[in-house]
């Protein structure tokens, strides 16, 4: 499965956001989004909503490259979303994903019968490399009955 295209069909709003994926791959994901006036916000830098998004769409990314083949018995759901604005985020911003779980672990609750719950951490970083904001996002894999 090509995950960065999976995620731009079927989230339309990372595509109106211009959100891009540099790689996606083993519970990873790097997204990126540009530099533009019409996601900015009153300081000049892109909007808090625009951070969150992006770092959403990663976390989402890097969660469906360890877990994309459990689809087809399980839902992926983002249940909490938690976010620190560190400084103004100013230029083109990228966002670094990375699992915070044991694969294997996760699907031996899954084939337990149980709805296992797992962390995504995001690093949101500006052009120059500097973290400007941190976000963790739980999601679970909720069985389909």
């Amino acid at each position: 499965m090509d995950i960065a295209a999976f995620m731009l069909d079927s989230v339309p709003f990372a595509r109106l956001l211009g959100i891009s994926f540099d790689s996606v791959g083993s519970g990873t994901a790097v997204a990126r989004m540009p530099d533009r006036a019409d996601l900015h916000n009153h300081v000049g830098g892109p909007h808090a909503g625009a951070l969150f998004s992006l770092a959403e769409s990663a976390s989402g990314a890097a969660m469906l490259s360890a877990f994309g083949d459990q689809l087809s018995r399980a839902v992926p759901l983002a249940t909490v979303a938690q976010i620190r604005y560190l400084k103004l985020a100013k230029g083109e911003v990228t966002a670094s994903a990375t699992l915070r779980a044991d694969r294997a672990a996760v699907v031996a609750q899954l084939d337990e019968g149980k709805r296992p719950e797992f962390d995504v951490a995001i690093d949101i970083r500006n052009s120059e490399g500097v973290v400007v904001s941190e976000m963790t996002v739980s999601w679970t894999l909720r069985p389909n009955r």
